[in-house]
């Protein structure tokens, strides 16, 4: 087997609004199709993350269980989004009111990071390129 790329990422919210106005109008991604699955009381929107060929599922179910919220628990870490210009990406994010953690150097590839959180506490990061 050899894997392309990553196709897309799967996030379940609480909240569809909150989490579908964030993901489109704060961080830009594109609508794809949205759909509502009568059967299962749920939407499910497609999002095109930048100008890539990667997608976010964003997922609505009508009482999902919370997300264990400790960073270094065992599954899923986090999301990293590519940017060109962290401190300006930084400055977008907090016009936002988003709240940003301080800009980190990472010691192995010597680029510059962050995180900051969706709606549902879910931690994403971006990372200058």
């Amino acid at each position: 087997m050899k894997i392309k790329a990553i196709h897309h990422v799967a996030i379940i919210c609480s909240d569809y609004e909150a989490s579908k106005k964030f993901y489109v109008e704060v961080l830009g991604c594109s609508i794809i199709k949205e759909t509502f699955r009568s059967e299962r009381n749920s939407y499910k929107l497609d999002l095109q993350v930048g100008n890539s060929s990667a997608m976010i599922e964003l997922f609505s179910f009508p009482h999902p269980p919370e997300r264990v919220n400790n960073p270094e628990a065992c599954g899923l870490r986090h999301i990293a989004f590519a940017v060109d210009d962290i401190e300006a990406s930084v400055a977008y994010l907090k016009s936002q009111q988003v709240e940003v953690e301080g800009i980190r150097l990472d010691e192995i590839t010597e680029r510059r990071f962050t995180f900051f959180r969706d709606p549902d506490n879910l931690p994403l990061e971006i990372y200058e390129i």
